[in-house]
């Protein structure tokens, strides 16, 4: 993609002066979309002597109250610059209509490897696949480490419960992006508001925290960088950790939004968790049911939102396309189960 060819969300000229000026690029820049990500848009811009740095800006189009918020997620970058959080570093953030008509965020590039399907997931052994798995629990527990007074997060948002404040906010997204009505989602909603687990501590939570958000290493020995904190706020830790096994499947599930962690290697969601729990010293068992349940709901919810932005407007469609509503369906089914298992 050259620097004189149209692509959606992004003045290619303007954006490259801007470049040229706060980063120190060298135009001509090539830009091309890239990721699996299905929310903010993402770029890769190289220039003439071949730098390359990311571009984030929130979709094209309509969008959601309080969603998709680049200013929120430049913001957390540059605060965890020099913590044992893994990020790539910023490198410049507009808001300038002269250069974009939303929020823009350029940062570092990070080598390594996005596992996004399991074509990429197979470049790795079932060893590293395992290595790989373990690295996650563990990262996420350095985000759930992270000093909100020295870091100067600790106004970034509510410290009122986290599980009410999650419940509000994604049942009003889901009222404003379903594409037809599913009883279901509302009915494990009430559900879940009713289980609520007293909150007792309150950390930096990531907010969709998963394999296609993370950069690791060729080898899957270690995590190079931490991507997409658009979501970020501060919460119950282990809303990180259920999140992440929504997003972790095993044998019998009804439908995930991953299928890569059940190749041979990765480890299981008990492993998963107890590898988490180990690095981070907390008690996990009274309360993961729950999180887990509201993680599979939440990206249920998610999804659906994914789906109406690109039926809306194709233009935020990524190239694996639109999620079909089946999947939608499943994972509430699939939060339900878990839901019951833990007694909701």
């Amino acid at each position: 993609m050259t620097a004189d060819t149209p692509l959606a969300g992004l003045d290619v000229e303007a954006v490259s002066t801007w470049l040229a000026s706060a980063a120190g690029v060298r135009p001509p820049i090539g830009f091309t979309r890239i990721g699996a990500g299905q929310s903010n848009l993402t770029f890769l811009a190289t220039d003439s002597r071949g730098r390359q740095l990311v571009l984030r800006r929130p979709p094209v189009g309509h969008l959601l109250a309080s969603a998709h918020d680049i200013g929120r997620e430049h913001r957390i970058l540059v605060a965890l610059q020099d913590t044992a959080v893994p990020t790539p570093r910023v490198v410049a953030y507009t808001e300038s209509p002269l250069v974009t008509d939303a929020p823009l965020l350029a940062m570092q590039h990070i080598e390594g490897l996005v596992v996004a399907d399991r074509v990429t997931a197979k470049r790795l052994d079932p060893a590293a696949r395992r290595r790989l798995g373990h690295e996650l629990a563990r990262t996420l527990a350095s985000i759930h480490a992270v000093d909100l007074q020295t870091t100067g997060l600790i106004d970034l948002a509510s410290h009122r419960p986290y599980a009410a404040r999650q419940l509000k906010r994604w049942q009003r997204q889901w009222e404003d992006s379903q594409t037809r009505e599913l009883p279901e989602i509302v009915e494990l909603a009430e559900r879940l508001e009713a289980a609520m687990p007293d909150q007792h501590e309150l950390t930096l939570v990531h907010g969709d925290f998963h394999l296609l958000n993370v950069v690791a290493a060729p080898d899957g020995a270690g995590i190079r960088a931490v991507l997409d904190w658009e979501l970020s706020t501060l919460g119950d830790p282990l809303a990180d950790l259920g999140g992440l096994l929504a997003y972790w499947p095993e044998t019998g599930d009804h439908a995930t939004a991953s299928p890569v962690p059940a190749l041979p290697g990765f480890p299981s969601r008990a492993e998963i968790a107890a590898t988490y729990a180990e690095a981070s010293g907390r008690d996990i068992h009274e309360t993961l049911g729950f999180w887990h349940a509201l993680g599979l709901w939440k990206v249920a919810v998610i999804i659906e939102g994914v789906r109406r932005r690109a039926l809306d407007d194709p233009r935020n469609a990524s190239a694996v396309g639109v999620p079909p509503q089946m999947l939608v369906d499943g994972l509430v089914r699939e939060a339900r189960r878990v839901a019951l298992a833990a007694g909701i």
